[in-house]
């Protein structure tokens, strides 16, 4: 009996440390589950098993989540931007209400004040630091906005040390440990949530194919694995996620590199999908029109030799983004599923079913995006190192801000670097 109640520990990823700082945290009983099922759903479903009865709800609610998807996406980059925005704090109310579950107990003064205002410094810094990088010349032009943007950095420091003063000032005797534990978890928060959801936003300004296609491999690869599992499953794949099968996991993997190679083919014939989301200054609007480039013109590729046998083809016209879409929608399948295993884990160790119950069948908005985040970074990370190179737009910008002899000066050096090439002096012969 010993040996069986360990291993149930250790199953649950609680040791003795654990244990002992119950007595800190005030413990944490298991939270009751309620059907948060909408009740003409339950009465609509009332005949079925409970096992069919959760396919149906989440089916019919995951088409619902998807409809709302392609209508934010019509709705254009602004849209996107303010939902990404809205997503970003319900998640971080979620986790945040966890810690301050165990937090409130103690009765200690300002742990939500101070979380919510960590948040605001935070999104003040990176949101001014997207303004300036992509809206270079608006900001340029209006006063309040460029003072705002030349001292933009040491703002938000002083934001940010404001907040620091705030918590040592909040400190309470006898309690030091667990408010420092929960000034650990509410930037641990900030750095999981607000600066992967700051990334997505990133990738959207690349063109709105970096936003959908990631995003729409995560969901293929959720929606296969679980039919796949819901169908075939019968092995484990890991103890975090028990209903988690090898099944599952292999099956989405092949239908999520199939569907992003179909998705790429059909938006890289799009220019909206596919150029860069820019300002207009001239209308104070966002465009999406510019000459695609070559990542998204279709290319002529030779089959290797082994598979013409196969498919009866020696070449294929594809785009090379759809080459890129493999690698997304790889690691959409194998790794971005540890966004949710990691998760997982975070509620076990809480005795959580969801973070939350915003909707039926899915638990709350984190339940949703545990593993958009980590596949957010991913592609930030991919676009930077292989796809993006120096944009001659936004030299020129901040060519044109600075001083006449600054400008010069740049210049008489760039003309003596092309002399150098040889290509000023051909330019000046023709």
């Amino acid at each position: 009996n010993l040996q069986e109640s360990e291993s149930e520990n250790k199953l649950d990823g609680e040791t003795a440390s654990d244990s002992e700082s119950k007595s800190e945290f005030g413990g944490l009983p298991p939270v009751p589950t309620s059907d948060d099922t909408p009740e003409v759903l339950n009465r609509a479903l009332s005949n079925l098993s409970s096992r069919w009865k959760n396919w149906w709800v989440r089916g019919i609610l995951t088409l619902a989540m998807i409809t709302f998807f392609f209508i934010i996406i019509y709705l254009g980059p602004m849209v996107l931007m303010t939902i990404v925005m809205c997503v970003q704090i319900k998640c971080f109310h979620e986790i945040i209400t966890i810690g301050y579950n165990v937090y409130h107990s103690y009765d200690l003064p300002w742990f939500r004040t101070l979380s919510w205002y960590f948040l605001l410094c935070v999104n003040y810094f990176f949101y001014g630091e997207t303004v300036t990088d992509y809206f270079f010349t608006l900001v340029q032009r209006e006063e309040p906005l460029r003072i705002l943007s030349k001292y933009h950095r040491f703002i938000s420091f002083a934001l940010y040390l404001t907040g620091f003063c705030m918590f040592v000032l909040s400190l309470v005797k006898k309690h030091y440990r667990l408010q420092f534990y929960m000034f650990g978890w509410t930037h641990v928060t900030l750095l999981i949530v607000v600066t992967q959801s700051h990334l997505i936003i990133h990738n959207l300004f690349e063109g709105m194919i970096w936003f959908i296609v990631p995003i729409s491999c995560v969901i293929c690869n959720d929606i296969m694995a679980y039919m796949f599992g819901f169908f075939f499953g019968r092995t484990p794949l890991i103890k975090l996620s028990p209903k988690k099968t090898w099944e599952g996991f292999i099956g989405g993997f092949f239908a999520t590199v199939l569907f992003g190679l179909l998705l790429s083919y059909v938006m890289s014939g799009y220019r909206c999908f596919t150029c860069p989301v820019e300002f207009n200054n001239d209308t104070n609007s966002f465009t999406v029109d510019c000459e695609p480039s070559e990542l998204f013109q279709l290319q002529e590729y030779n089959i290797p030799l082994v598979l013409q046998s196969v498919v009866g083809w020696k070449t294929v016209r594809m785009y090379p983004f759809q080459i890129h879409s493999i690698a997304l929608s790889t690691f959409a399948s194998l790794i971005g599923p540890f966004g949710g295993f990691f998760a997982s884990g975070f509620k076990r160790a809480f005795k959580i079913k969801d973070f939350a119950n915003t909707i039926p069948g899915h638990g709350g908005i984190m339940d949703r995006f545990d593993c958009q985040y980590l596949m957010a970074t991913f592609v930030n990370v991919y676009i930077a190192s292989f796809i993006r190179g120096p944009n001659p737009s936004k030299l020129i910008q901040q060519f044109l801000t600075l001083r006449p002899d600054q400008q010069l000066h740049i210049f008489n050096t760039l003309k003596a670097h092309l002399v150098d090439k040889g290509m000023l002096s051909s330019l000046e012969d023709a």
